[in-house]
């Protein structure tokens, strides 16, 4: 009897498997901590997402910076994603997992030189213009080249997306994108300019929102804009909507749909006649992806109980950044009592907490959990702090499990320092 967690992810018979292979057997076979992937999973929540927006001719270019794995980024180029990038490393990734360049965007506020001449050799589908001076330098990077680079300006449509403050950047004081009110004055400037072309137009009000009606509000505010510069003979192509759609933390809450977000975007875009770009990164692979660790060591004082476990905030950053909430479950189905506990990691900080008064089953030490919906943002925000090794990557599929990221060892740690 199977207990779905999330797709493809399910207790059976008690015991927690991931695209059919048991939690606990691959702990066991790869070593603690250990970053699993469900393909099937990333397939599901791509398929769920790109079919949504099927109506419209549209590009979802999953965001990179979400899992920038080649082999999670090869499964879903094949199913015909492009990528959102945020550096020249992103781009090459994206290159090297066989995605179009065609369909890679480049977006962020610090492109240097060296990255915008690689994205215009390249010859990527735009770049994202997040200010005047970046307009400039890409005018004479692509001068120098001989070649004219397809932009688009990203406009801050002064949208609350209500999400975490860090993860919001829709409103004026944000330091991305330029402003709605100067937005047509910079598309003029660069029409005059004779190495780059106006193709499209970019807003991203925030990560992980819930709040549907904000991408509504924002698509149609940035349509204002698009119907402008039609009147004045500036033709865009391409109407970027970011990302951001959220995902459910919690396995007692149901997602929200990609078709609610399809029902914001998709009539804005069928009026103005645009290609829709899309970029997805914590909707395809965040529930997509678990985190299994070892309890070390269980220790009470007092009223307060820890779980130490061998995974800490240096291998998924989410909680101290943020103070985000993962589901935590064992890899063999408990009943019984519950406790509060924190779930603590073996970074020398205070802030190294994967979980803050849990209510949990009772856990033994040596004991196998799962971190829920660590597919995105976690390995890719994940360090060497405290001079631990990163940990191994595994995908799963059909009942096989395939290492695509190696476990470093000691070696690694040093491989590119120089002794003096």
């Amino acid at each position: 009897m199977k207990e779905e967690l999330f797709p493809f992810i399910y207790y059976e018979n008690g015991k927690l498997k991931i695209d059919g292979v048991d939690a606990e057997k691959l702990a066991k076979e790869f070593g603690t901590p250990l970053y699993v992937y469900s393909q099937s999973a990333l397939e599901y929540w791509f398929r769920e997402f790109d079919s949504a927006f099927s109506s419209v001719e549209h590009i979802t270019c999953f965001a990179v910076k979400s899992n920038s794995n080649l082999s999670i980024l090869k499964v879903l180029g094949d199913l015909g994603a492009g990528a959102d990038t945020v550096s020249k490393g992103e781009i090459f990734r994206a290159l090297n997992a066989g995605i179009d360049p065609k369909k890679i965007v480049f977006a962020g506020v610090g492109k240097r030189p060296d990255e915008i001449e690689y994205g215009l050799e390249k010859g990527i589908l735009m770049f994202n213009v997040e200010s005047e001076s970046e307009l400039y330098t890409i005018n004479r990077v692509a001068e120098r080249l001989g070649k004219v680079a397809p932009i688009a300006f990203r406009v801050n449509p002064e949208v609350d997306a209500k999400t975490h403050p860090y993860i919001s950047t829709g409103l004026k004081t944000s330091k991305f994108g330029v402003t709605f009110d100067e937005a047509v004055e910079l598309y003029r400037k660069a029409k005059e300019l004779r190495n780059v072309k106006p193709i499209g137009i970019h807003f991203h009000i925030g990560s992980q929102i819930t709040e549907i009606a904000a991408f509504g509000e924002a698509a149609r505010k940035v349509a204002e804009i698009v119907r402008e510069l039609h009147s004045t003979g500036i033709e865009i192509e391409y109407f970027d909507a970011g990302g951001g759609l959220g995902i459910s933390y919690n396995v007692n809450e149901p997602p929200i749909p990609a078709k609610a977000l399809a029902d914001q975007i998709i009539p804005v875009v069928k009026e103005l006649g645009c290609t829709l770009v899309l970029e997805p990164g914590r909707r395809i692979a965040g529930n997509a992806g678990v985190l299994l660790t070892q309890v070390i060591y269980k220790k009470e004082r007092e009223e307060k109980l820890f779980y130490i476990v061998d995974a800490g905030m240096n291998d998924l950053a989410r909680p101290s950044l943020y103070k985000a909430y993962h589901h935590i479950v064992p890899a063999i189905k408990k009943e019984g009592e519950l406790r509060k506990a924190d779930v603590v990691g073996p970074i020398c900080e205070t802030g190294d907490m994967l979980a803050e008064d849990r209510e949990l089953p009772l856990l033994r030490e040596e004991e196998i959990i799962a971190i829920l919906s660590a597919g995105a943002y976690g390995f890719t925000m994940a360090s060497n702090y405290n001079s631990r090794p990163k940990p191994a990557e595994v995908i799963v599929k059909d009942g096989k499990a395939k290492v695509i990221r190696q476990r470093e060892n000691l070696g690694d740690l040093i491989s590119r320092e120089i002794l003096f």
